[in-house]
């Protein structure tokens, strides 16, 4: 699908917000900087009802969000470079938990990473719309496909 405004990348979080497949949901986001991973992130935790400031967790790894009884971590992995820190950070625990996970840079934890349900590529195009394309690798992915994706 094509992405031409934000209001585009908007749209598509309120549709994968309403998934109810999405409540213990792997989401793996790749994309090069700016291609807008973090801003899809941003509108999916306002569309499930997330308040306050949404900042990014390129520095601390992770942050924790809460959406009603949802609990939600997104993860930035673009600094990650030591598998030994998956396991001094409990991060083994937080993906076996229930809810949420989103992970940018998630090539940067491949080793240690579950299979994602659902990968979403965000690709940039000259005229500065996104192209953006999913995969499922599971029967959650597929029911997020079938409901975000028209």
């Amino acid at each position: 699908m094509a992405w031409r405004t934000e209001d585009d990348t908007a749209a598509f979080a309120g549709r994968l917000a309403a998934s109810p497949a999405v409540r213990n949901a792997f989401i793996a986001l790749h994309g090069d900087l700016g291609a807008g991973k973090t801003t899809l992130v941003r509108h999916l935790l306002r569309a499930l009802g997330v308040g306050g400031r949404i900042k990014s967790p390129t520095y601390a790894v992770v942050e924790p969000h809460v959406a009603g009884d949802l609990s939600i971590w997104h993860f930035d992995f673009y600094r990650f470079d030591d598998p030994r820190e998956w396991e001094d950070a409990g991060f083994r625990d937080l993906f076996a938990s229930p809810g949420l996970k989103l992970a940018e840079w998630p090539d940067k934890a491949a080793g240690v990473l579950p299979v994602a349900d659902l990968a979403i590529r965000i690709g940039t195009e000259t005229d500065e719309s996104r192209l953006v394309t999913g995969t499922a690798h599971t029967a959650t992915g597929l029911a997020l496909l079938r409901d975000a994706f028209p």
